[in-house]
């Protein structure tokens, strides 16, 4: 069941849209000083935990109120919610179901009611499943995939594009969370392979589409990052194994992805769409090498 909870640390927050600075270097070296999300409002779906989290606290660290969604983990978006707070910035919790378009819709609604229209969007909620071969795999299975990692986005993004007004001076960004299997296949995850590969070409897309009316859509592709998605093994030899793959020798940290976010989602990257950025420690560059 939907709910919806705001926690307001500034009523009277001045939400209006600045227009840019005018052109030249010493208007862009001001513009660049303190908070540049400032009266931005940010919706990160999945942010109760993991790389969701950290990107909502950096959103708000740069400025953003933050739209905190959940789908069962209510306590990880309050404490979101709380740590948002502590930095002076308005807060919405919402759960919400990305992979049905009604919930989707209703948590948008909400959204403008409680802090305003979404400008930053970032879809970043998603299923990873065990390693299944394809074989072996139901039709609900993959479709359950599908429906979460790739269908969510487009309804976010979809209902997001219905919502921006053509009267603003600031069209928006939009940031999706994909993988580095967007190009790497792995046996076993065909349906996470698919979604992701889909989404890299969805935002490639969108972003051609999108251009003339200067809404940025870019993508985040994360490797192994310590989340508690990922965090599947206590086993030392295991996790020496896994780690041997990544030249930099250890997993990312959910900041280390928020950090690129916030670049994103700042006016310093108006000239950067249609691309999808990896971090990954340079797994990469290993995969297939016998590292």
């Amino acid at each position: 069941m939907e709910g919806t909870k705001l926690h307001g640390a500034a009523d009277g927050l001045d939400q209006a849209t600045t227009a840019a600075p005018e052109t030249g270097e010493e208007a862009r070296l001001q513009a660049s000083r303190g908070p540049r999300l400032e009266g931005r409002v940010a919706l990160v779906t999945g942010s109760d935990s993991g790389i969701g989290r950290a990107i909502a606290l950096a959103l708000a660290e740069g400025g953003a109120d933050v739209v905190v969604t959940y789908h069962s983990d209510e306590d990880g978006g309050k404490n979101t919610v709380a740590d948002i707070e502590t930095m002076g910035r308005r807060a919405l919790l919402r759960q919400l179901d990305v992979s049905d378009e009604t919930s989707v819709r209703a948590t948008f609604d909400a959204a403008e009611e409680g802090l305003g229209p979404v400008d930053l969007l970032v879809n970043n909620a998603g299923l990873q499943s065990q390693e299944v071969p394809l074989i072996d795999m139901s039709t609900e299975e993959f479709d359950r995939i599908l429906k979460t990692d790739l269908y969510g986005a487009f309804f976010c993004c979809r209902e997001f594009l219905r919502r921006r007004r053509e009267e603003t001076s600031w069209p928006g960004k939009i940031i999706n969370i994909t993988s580095v299997h967007e190009r790497i296949p792995s046996p076993g995850n065909s349906a996470y392979g698919a979604a992701k590969g889909g989404l890299l070409t969805l935002t490639r897309s969108l972003a051609l589409e999108l251009a003339p009316k200067r809404i940025n859509v870019n993508a985040i592709a994360p490797g192994q990052i310590r989340t508690p998605m990922t965090e599947r093994t206590d086993d030392p030899e295991v996790y020496e194994e896994e780690m041997r793959n990544i030249p930099w020798r250890r997993p990312g940290e959910p900041w280390e992805v928020a950090r690129l976010a916030a670049y994103l989602a700042s006016s310093d990257a108006d000239y950067v769409t249609g691309q999808s950025f990896t971090i990954d420690g340079g797994l990469q560059m290993n995969w297939g090498q016998g590292a």
